[in-house]
């Protein structure tokens, strides 16, 4: 029987945002922590007529109080649920928890020295666009990652924004609380965890970054070997429209890939040479087209020439894919997302796929989370209170009573 997930026990509060900061705290409820969102108050919150869910969809296993933070009772509320509360993700531009009376370092750690504030921030809290708005394209801009994806000759493409807000912020945010958290476990002290999504998307380009003083990416933008330049790493439309990816790097693999485009090897350009990579390209693009992606998998599928079909998520969805928590722990697995791990005979198959039932939508639609929707119930089970004598509901946003009442 497996043990509970890693993270069981943690109580973690997330400041209302979007994106990184969210995802950080998916991560953490999707291996076990207990995950409470704060929102700001709005009128009928924590009410039988609640406001509609936020545009955040990354609420998997989380509940939501709101809070009016306005207000003085809102923030002394805060103040008191710091000492029963392990993590604390803030999402805010640099100084907003500051002015609201909630310093990480000022306030938060002195009520709780064992508190982790993972602090979220797209700029480096340093240099020139410190006090800068901005979005993912503008962090993976001056990370300096943005300038190397796109095709040759086009301007840089931004891939929506995987690589600044959720791989170089809300993972790297995720990885910067466990860090702290096994710090705490020696230390008994918590910390303040910085993530940027500057520092985060450079990082994650370490490897082709280091490739630009080397034959591995020292071409422009769209010619090298990993970035659409070669004709052996690229994607190729099918006879119907769809689309065939290839990555037959390694000679062996090149090999097989050939072998099922039905070419002949003695007749085609070295590929070693590349000089001869347009005319690589205009033949295997006329030769993919001669076949449906559905006849292309059929001649592919268990072979090692690299070569898989584009599969869209609609397509994922309807064919019955099971969305997995992203890393498989053998004795203590994280949370299921899909139904049906329990069936798995496999212990193996059984670990990957998470402990416990899944959630509504299966990973693949999120209904979003209410304002105030189940966060009342967590802090009776955190700190036992109770609306009417630890709290009462202010303008929609709870407050809190008088500290001889707690």
């Amino acid at each position: 029987m497996a043990a509970p997930p890693p993270l069981s026990g943690l109580r973690v509060l997330e400041l209302a945002g979007l994106a990184p900061g969210p995802f950080a705290g998916l991560m953490l409820a999707d291996y076990g922590a207990t995950v409470l969102r704060l929102d700001r108050a709005l009128p009928n919150t924590h009410s039988n007529n609640p406001p509609p869910p936020t545009s955040d969809t990354l609420v998997r296993r989380k509940t939501s109080i709101a809070v009016n933070m306005k207000s003085p009772a809102g923030i002394v509320l805060i103040k008191a649920l710091l000492p029963h509360v392990d993590i604390v993700i803030d999402p805010y531009r640099p100084g907003v928890l500051e002015k609201l009376g909630l310093g990480p370092e000022e306030v938060m750690l002195k009520v709780n020295p064992r508190i982790i504030v993972a602090r979220m921030t797209g700029f480096r809290r340093d240099g020139k666009y410190s006090q800068m708005a901005g979005h993912d394209i503008n962090y993976i801009a001056v990370s300096g990652i943005l300038s190397m994806l796109g095709r040759k000759g086009e301007k840089p493409y931004a891939p929506g924004n995987i690589i600044g807000d959720f791989a170089g912020g809300g993972a790297m945010c995720f990885l910067g609380i466990l860090l702290a958290l096994l710090s705490r476990q020696s230390t008994g002290r918590g910390q303040v965890v910085e993530a940027n999504m500057v520092d985060g998307s450079t990082y994650l380009g370490t490897m082709p970054r280091l490739g630009k003083k080397s034959q591995v990416w020292d071409k422009e933008r769209g010619t090298n070997m990993l970035d659409g330049g070669a004709p052996f790493y690229d994607t190729y439309e099918t006879k119907d429209g769809l689309y065939m990816s290839v990555g037959a790097i390694e000679p062996q693999f090149y090999a097989e890939l050939i072998k099922g485009l039905g070419l002949d090897s003695s007749k085609i350009p070295d590929r070693a040479d590349t000089s001869n990579y347009p005319d690589l390209k205009t033949l295997f693009t006329k030769t993919f087209l001669s076949k449906t992606r559905s006849e292309w998998e059929s001649i592919f599928d268990g072979t090692d020439a690299c070569c898989t079909p584009v599969l869209s998520h609609e397509e994922l969805e309807s064919g019955g894919f099971d969305q997995r928590p992203p890393v498989t722990l053998r004795g203590s697995p994280g949370l299921a997302v899909t139904d049906g791990s329990a069936e798995e005979s496999d212990i193996a198959i059984r670990a990957a796929k998470g402990q416990g039932t899944g959630v509504e939508g299966a990973g693949w639609i999120s209904h979003g989370l209410s304002p105030g929707a189940g966060g009342e119930e967590i802090l009776q089970q955190w700190v036992g209170w109770k609306r009417g004598r630890q709290y009462d509901v202010v303008g929609g946003g709870l407050e809190k009573k008088e500290v001889g009442k707690l």
